[in-house]
């Protein structure tokens, strides 16, 4: 981090699904005592027995529910891949992190993530998943859609405070 250890941190980290976000977040957030919000976390409905295929939670409650984490917290970290919701977080924030790691670093990334108990009933449902998952980051580059490289290319462009570009985890 570039910023002098007396300024406010407020991060937002972005990229491509499995290319390193909640990890890098939660390093960041033991590091700097931040308050972490994955936007996995409230960007989508509970899957239930009537609704069992996933589905996004309107983005007005999304955005709700970034608010209240915002006003609740004085220094934080928000990752998540959605820039329609990531766009209410950059006005508010000291810098944004843009994870541009090749699609194959990604794919691997997947394959090898610990289980997210926070997504996932069991590890076997979230291996389930890897296929849609897999296929899911192979397109990128290609999509158009809120969780494209071309939305998060343009997140980055468009910021004008502190931000940093990474093409590897390391």
């Amino acid at each position: 981090m570039s910023e002098a250890s007396n300024k406010v941190k407020r991060i937002v980290i972005f990229g491509n699904s499995a290319s390193g976000k909640s990890t890098l977040a939660k390093t960041l957030a033991e590091q700097h005592r931040l308050a972490h919000l994955d936007l996995d976390t409230l960007a989508w409905l509970p899957i239930t027995e009537n609704s069992p295929m996933p589905q996004r939670q309107s983005v007005g409650v999304s955005v709700s529910e970034i608010d209240s984490f915002i006003k609740q917290n004085n220094e934080w970290v928000i990752e998540g891949c959605y820039s329609d919701l990531l766009i209410r977080t950059l006005e508010k924030c000291s810098e944004i992190i843009f994870l541009n790691l090749p699609i194959e670093l990604c794919i691997n990334n997947a394959k090898n993530r610990p289980w997210e108990p926070h997504k996932y009933k069991t590890k076997a449902d979230q291996d389930a998943n890897l296929a849609i998952l897999v296929d899911w980051i192979s397109q990128y580059e290609y999509r158009t859609d809120t969780f494209s490289k071309a939305a998060h290319q343009k997140l980055y462009d468009e910021f004008k405070g502190n931000k940093f570009i990474y093409i590897d985890n390391q």
